[in-house]
């Protein structure tokens, strides 16, 4: 247990390091964390007034199943609290939750209607996993903004990707490497989207058919690219870390 939460401090921490250094982050704000295995409900996340680009293992804050610290120094940003209890409740499949206001994602939920065009084969990965919160809520600073955000994702299933009107995007998976790989992509994605839009011009969408294959093709190989592609990157922003 004890090793198994280092390793998962350590993966967590590349994972701020690395949303900083890809300019995901904004300030000190928005929030990632990862569910400890074991009986009860443990939670990782990061503590509040650490900029992403400076997070160690030992900065994350230990949380029980009520968002109470049990370990570590510092205090939880009250939307992170509100916003991961529930969230990782509501979907035990996501171990891993990851929550930006990251520049492109975030714009398309500024957009009347906003969504991720099957415009590109990256955005393809994303067929039939995406969700959209068409309501924005306000600050998530009480308990119920977090639950009507948790409930309306784990309503719409298979979802890993949810687009939060007028705030942002949460992003779940298995481990914190895959959810970061998603998190990268949808980035990547979304700006391409942008990019094409600043044209003027109409998106060329991609049949359905070839949609939903090569959606088929990114999940036979999600898995092993997320990992092999966290670790080159953590190789890039973890050697201080102590690996």
């Amino acid at each position: 247990m004890i090793e198994t939460e280092h390793k998962l401090r350590i993966d967590l921490a590349a994972a701020f390091r690395m949303a900083a250094h890809f300019d995901l982050n904004e300030g000190i704000c928005n929030h990632f964390s990862v569910v400890l295995p074991g009986a009860e409900a443990r939670y990782l996340i990061n503590p509040y007034g650490v900029h992403w680009s400076e997070m160690m293992p030992d900065d994350l804050l230990l949380l029980d199943a009520d968002g109470k610290v049990i370990k570590g120094s510092g205090e939880v940003e009250a939307t992170a609290r509100n916003i991961h209890v529930a969230g990782h409740r509501a979907n035990p499949r996501h171990v891993c939750i990851l929550h930006t206001h990251m520049p492109f994602a975030t714009s398309l939920t500024m957009i009347e209607k906003g969504r991720l065009e099957m415009a590109h084969q990256t955005a393809t990965r994303f067929y039939g996993r995406t969700a959209y919160e068409e309501e924005f809520g306000g600050l998530a600073l009480d308990a119920s903004e977090g639950e009507r955000i948790a409930q309306g994702s784990a309503e719409r299933g298979d979802a890993d990707i949810v687009f939060l009107a007028n705030h942002g995007v949460m992003v779940g998976g298995p481990s914190v490497a895959v959810a970061f790989d998603d998190l990268y992509f949808l980035e990547r994605a979304c700006r391409q989207q942008v990019y094409a839009m600043s044209t003027g011009k109409a998106l060329k969408i991609i049949p359905e058919a070839e949609c939903r294959e090569t959606a088929r093709q990114w999940m036979q190989v999600l898995d092993f690219q997320a990992q092999e592609h966290f670790k080159a990157l953590k190789r890039i922003v973890t050697r201080d870390l102590g690996t």
